[in-house]
Parts: C-alpha cells; structure tokens; sequence
C-alpha cells in the first residue's frame, strides 16, 4: 500500500528488453529517495504503478515489468523523470489516502495553467473509471493523490476532472511537466472500487 504522497522524483536511466514478448527490465536513478532500508522484494511505486525492487544498489534500483503492465501503463517503457513512494509503513501516517499501486487505466490531460499561485489541471477520464469520480473525492494521478474539484460528464461516457494543484505539488513530481496531450496514469479511490462492487447485491 501507498499514500500518494510522492517522496522523491527519480529518472528510469536504462530500460533493457527481457526477450521476445517478455517485459523489461528498469534501472532506476532514485534521485533523494532514500534506499538505506530498501531490500530485494520490496515494494516500490513508479508512477504510481507498484514495482518489486529485484537489485538494490547505492542510489539504483533495478524493477522487472511485465509486458502487461506495460500495455496497462504509460511512463515506464523510456528514459525520463518518474515520481517515487517506498511502500506504505503501518506506523507511517497517511498524508494522502489509501492507494494500492494498481493502475486503472490511462487519462489525457486536457488542460494544465496557472490560476492565481495555483494549477489547474484538467484530465479527460476514461469511461470506465467516470463513475468512481466524485466531487471532493481522492483521484491518484501518476502516483500523486490528488483531490478532484469537479467533475464533468461527457456525451460518450468519458469525464473530465478539474484538480487544483499547489505549488509545492508541481515542483515536487513530475506532473509540472504535464502538457495537453499528455497520458497520465490513473487509480481510483480503493474504497469507492469497494463500494461499486457491493451495491448491485444490495439492489
């Protein structure tokens, strides 16, 4: 488990093809992420996708991701910046909210400026995940828990979420790097997945 709390900004340095049909493997640059009580086996978020440290060493780290997670992902098959979050502590505290490091599916952002000291970020969702999207509710975007300020239903099912992001966040992750246009990787709020799956007993 994570909070969404992005703790340090790193970079993918190397990604090495693991065969014919297989994944990859990452050499991860952990930037200020500090790795002195990270083990082989360990969990790691990458983007905001959970990642097994399979090599530790210094300030890298080395993950293997499947071809699936691949296909279900955005940011892990190249060199760049990526966002950061060792796994949850149960004595930690929960600065952000419940994430589990399972993406969802994949958004468009739509709209990214300045308002006032502040961003305003805009990301075209997917059908799929409209329905878990609230006013006020947690949305996790490329690892990052954010709140969602608004929601706006589409025609073809799809919604737009407007999130206000302060300046700390922008400098901190990788999301003052976002652009109209860009793909972003998103997880819904666990609890919410939680409640969808009751409700159609209950009816």
């Amino acid at each position: 488990m994570f909070t969404g709390i992005v703790a340090a900004v790193g970079r993918i340095e190397r990604v090495e093809p693991l065969g014919e049909g297989a994944g990859v493997r990452l050499v991860v640059d952990a930037g200020t992420l500090d790795l002195s009580d990270v083990a082989v086996g360990d969990s790691i978020a990458i983007q905001g996708a959970c990642m097994t440290a399979v090599a530790v060493e210094d300030r890298r780290f080395v993950v293997e991701v499947s071809r699936e997670s691949l296909r279900l992902t955005v940011g892990l098959e190249a060199p760049g910046e990526v966002n950061l979050e060792k796994a949850l502590r149960l004595a930690d505290r929960l600065g952000g909210h419940l994430v589990a490091g399972h993406v969802d599916g994949v958004g468009t952002v739509a709209a990214f400026e300045p308002v006032g000291e502040s961003w305003r970020l805009v990301v075209r969702v997917p059908a799929a995940l409209s329905r878990y999207l609230a006013y006020k509710g947690s949305l996790t975007v490329d690892g990052t828990s954010l709140t969602v300020n608004r929601v706006v239903d589409l025609p073809d099912g799809d919604c737009e979420v407007e999130i206000n992001l302060i300046p700390h966040t922008v400098g901190a992750t990788t999301l003052g790097r976002l652009v109209p246009g860009t793909r972003v990787n998103l997880e819904i709020d666990l609890i919410a997945r939680y409640v969808e799956r009751m409700l159609p007993e209950r009816r």
